[in-house]
Formats: C-alpha cells, structure tokens, sequence
C-alpha cells in the first residue's frame, strides 16, 4: 500500500518533468520537506517500499536519501529508519522556498549609509562593448595568439612561487619592464621597486585614498571629471571639492586657502572626459600649489599612449624631481580591461607602507598573468601593439570626426578636446536632455554616456554626448552613426527643436 510520501512523490514526479531520476526525486523530496508538506520528524518509506511505489531502481533512492542525509534535511538512525530533521538548513540560510523571510518586513536597515549613496550615485554601466561606448578598446585587435602562446609556455612547468600569494607590490619581472617603458614612453625615471601593481585603477585609488587619508580629509577633482574617483573619494570619507576645466587643464584658484586639499586629482595628460591637455604653465603652477599646501597629487595617465598628433605629452610625475605625485597608471585602455592590472609609481619614501598595506587590504596573486604580460612588454609586443592600434583609432578618430561636421557641423564638436583618447564628446544644442538621447540611443543598440553625468551634482553642467569611437569598426561607424543621428532627431522633435539636427 501506497504512503502518503509515495503518493506526494507521484505527483511531483509525474507530468512533463524531465532529467534524470535521481535528480528529479532529490528536488521533489527536497521541496516538500522545505514547504512542509514532509513536516519535521516525519519518517520517510523505507527505500524499498518507496523505489517499489515509484516504480524506480532502490539504488535511486538510496542516492536520494543519502544526499539529504549528508546536507541536513534528514537523519537515519540505525534499525529505526529515516527520518525529517526538526531543524532544516535552509531555515537559517533563507534558500528555500516557503522558508524565505519577507524583506519588505525587515524594520533595520539593509544597507548603511555610505552603502546608500554609493549604490545611490553609481555611474558604472552594465553595457561595456559596442558603438559608441567610450573608454573601451578594441578588444578584437588584441594579439591574443602571441599572448597566449607566452601563457603556454609558462603553464607547462609553472614555477610554485607563481602559483601562490604575492607579497611586494607584484612580480618583480612585471615592474622592471614597466620601469623601462615609462622611462621611454613617459619621461618617467623610477626604479622598479616604486612601482606597485594593481587591479585597475579604482584599487590603485583606493589604496592610496586609504593610507594617505582620513576621513574628513579634502580632495580637488576635475569638475567634469572621472566618476570613479569621485565616488572612491566619497565611499572613504573624503571630501570634495570640484574645479572646473578649461582648454589648459584643472583651474586653479590663486591661493590655497584655509582648507588644503590632501589630494589633487588630476588626468593632466588628456583630460577626462574633455579631452584638454594641462599646460605647462598650469602643471608648474599645480605642483607649486601641492608643495606648499602638503598635499599628494594622483596622476592619471589612463590613455596617454594614444596621442595621433604631436610630441608625447610629459608626465607631472616627470617634470620635477621629488615631485609629490603619485602616478597611476593601468593596461585596460592599451590591451582589454578584463586583464584588471594597473599600477602605481610611488615615491620611494611611501614604498614599504604600500606595499605592506596593499597585501593587508587585497591580499595579492595572479602571478602568472603578470610573469605573461612581463615576457609581453620585454619581447617588444607591448610596444608594437600600441603602435598599431593608435594609427587604426586614429583613422577611427578621423572618420567620426569627418561624419560628426559633414552631418551635424563643426560646431557639434567639444572644442577643448586633443587630438588623443579613445573617445570624443560631441555637445548637443541648449535645452537638449543628454540622457533622453543615450535613453533613445540605447533603444536602437547604440552605447554611449551623458556628459552631464560627470559633473558634480549640484553644480552647473553642460549637457553632451561621450563618443567611443576605437571600438567601432570602419565598417560599422556609417550605420552606427545614423542611429545615432535618428537617436538626437528622436529627442530634438521632443524639444520642439528637431530643426536642430540634419538626418538627411
């Protein structure tokens, strides 16, 4: 005769359920001893009776109850059977059904305050690739063979010490390479001790934020400037201060006054998101102004190597000597951003606190990609990749900008921006709402930003648009651009302004 167990199970396991049996009778035994319709301290069939009810082998219901055995759903005891435990795991875990506690009626808080306003302010996208999405490369140029082929090699007979915790900023082979380059490319004369390897620039500013910092601290941010400094900046406590930019850089104000910064941050090299290059003049003035006010100025030279005219733009960090920056540099603009390595160049006196405190916070690895992208840069593919990539966004570059003043007008161009980066901003016509365009833009499968949300809020802001153009193939730039162009005449006939934008 049938138990009531055994006729649940029918029911469960009848119909159109599909996949193996021994599955299909764990989540079915499962489920029903988590609802309750199994209660606590019920005794389960024999194995026997129940794989006879089911019409199934024993050995599946052996299984079975073994598993919920092993995971606390049940207990066997010896010549009595099994039986349903009256305290279920998921009781406290919050993972099964009909277990679950209501959130709407928790009466604390989920999330502390910080937790609020950062999740509040965040800025960062869920859409990372494709027409026009700024600030990413063309991933599809990466010489992916030649990278992997070093990756190979060194996986056939790993050393131990690469396969464990890294202490010291990174692999040593890693920073004396990178110490070449910079000396090179970036008028940058360091040791390779100074230099600390991160996961990407927002660890990098973390890290310093926090060693250098206290909570009630002052930082100056470019006002456009990047949001992730900013919200780093915010989410440890410091305060900020926002300057505008003009076509030379950060404004600076005549004198420090009576609450100095603890850090300027800066993007002197190709101003984000404008695009302006720091004069001379404004650099000499920085630094002077950083001295005097004892403050730590972070340079973020996120895509120098991009530069499609002119001579190389020098870095803060190697005008002077001694010069009270920390440079900050990363590999997701010139390789691909899931590599996640950056890198700080420190002056020697902070070196041992970082480093200590870098593996206390992180606790550091990937030793093995960095022994790769060491091998990379040391056998000259690094170099040969830059340069191969900033003629080919420098032909995108071209194109977008021959479109943007055949289509729209030169005057849709954001005159403060170099010839440099990986993107460029077009401004849009008063009254204009930036995001209503990346709203109708994205509707069309076209990625890009508001400029709007780069300056600090509360403060005057110019509304435009942050056009990525290295990730766009030759071949997709006309098409792409056109659903952009009926993206703005989209939202110019909602402002009553379409005669703004020529589509045709």
């Amino acid at each position: 005769m049938s138990s009531l167990v055994s006729e649940l199970l029918m029911l469960k396991l009848g119909g159109k359920a599909q996949g193996p049996m021994n599955k299909r009778l764990y989540l079915g035994m499962r489920e029903a001893i988590l609802n309750g319709s199994i209660s606590g301290g019920a005794r389960l069939p024999a194995t026997r009776d129940l794989a006879a009810d089911l019409g199934i082998a024993r050995n599946t219901v052996v299984h079975v109850y073994e598993q919920l055995v092993a995971e606390g759903y049940t207990k066997s005891q010896q010549g009595s059977g099994t039986f349903v435990t009256d305290s279920l795991p998921d009781l406290y875990l919050g993972s099964g059904p009909g277990r679950r506690h209501d959130s709407t009626s928790q009466t604390h808080p989920v999330l502390s305050p910080r937790g609020e306003r950062i999740v509040a302010g965040a800025s960062a996208s869920p859409y990372q690739w494709g027409a026009f999405m700024p600030g990413v490369p063309d991933v599809t140029e990466f010489p992916h063979k030649k990278f992997g082929a070093i990756v190979t090699a060194l996986w056939r007979n790993p050393e131990p010490a690469l396969l464990s915790y890294s202490y010291g900023g990174g692999l040593p082979a890693l920073r004396k390479a990178l110490a070449q380059h910079l000396a090179l490319t970036r008028s940058i004369d360091c040791d390779p001790e100074q230099i600390l390897i991160t996961e990407g620039s927002h660890q990098a500013i973390d890290l310093a934020t926090r060693i250098l910092g206290s909570a009630g601290d002052l930082a100056w941010i470019e006002n456009p400037g990047y949001w992730g400094a900013r919200a780093i900046f915010e989410a440890n406590g410091i305060g900020i201060h926002a300057l505008p930019v003009d076509q030379d850089g950060m404004c600076l104000p005549d004198e420090v006054g009576a609450s100095p910064p603890r850090f300027i941050f800066v993007t002197p090299s190709h101003q984000y998101p404008l695009g302006s290059v720091m004069s001379l003049a404004r650099r000499r003035q920085l630094l002077a102004m950083a001295r005097q006010a004892g403050s730590w100025i972070i340079e973020d030279d996120y895509d120098s190597e991009f530069r499609f005219s002119g001579r190389p733009i020098s870095s803060l960090l190697g005008l002077e000597p001694d010069a009270p920056v920390i440079y900050l540099g990363t590999f997701s603009k010139t390789l691909f951003p899931g590599l996640r390595i950056g890198y700080l160049v420190l002056p020697k006196l902070l070196v041992p606190a970082f480093q200590t405190a870098h593996a206390e916070l992180y606790r550091e690895g990937h030793l093995m990609t960095h022994a790769a992208l060491a091998t990379f840069i040391s056998d000259g593919h690094y170099a040969g990749h830059i340069r191969r990539m900033r003629m080919l966004y420098g032909r995108r570059r071209a194109m977008l900008v021959n479109l943007i003043e055949r289509r729209l007008g030169p005057e849709w161009l954001h005159q403060d921006g170099s010839d440099a980066g990986l993107h460029l901003v077009l401004t849009l016509p008063a009254g204009m709402d930036d995001t209503q365009v990346v709203a109708a833009a994205h509707a069309r499968g076209i990625l890009t930003r508001p400029l709007s949300r780069y300056y600090v809020q509360g403060q005057e802001r110019r509304n435009g648009l942050l056009l990525g153009y290295a990730c766009v193939s030759e071949r997709d730039m006309v098409p792409s651009f056109e659903l952009l162009l009926n993206s703005l005449a989209e939202v110019a006939g909602q402002s009553c302004s379409a005669g703004s934008v020529q589509t045709a």
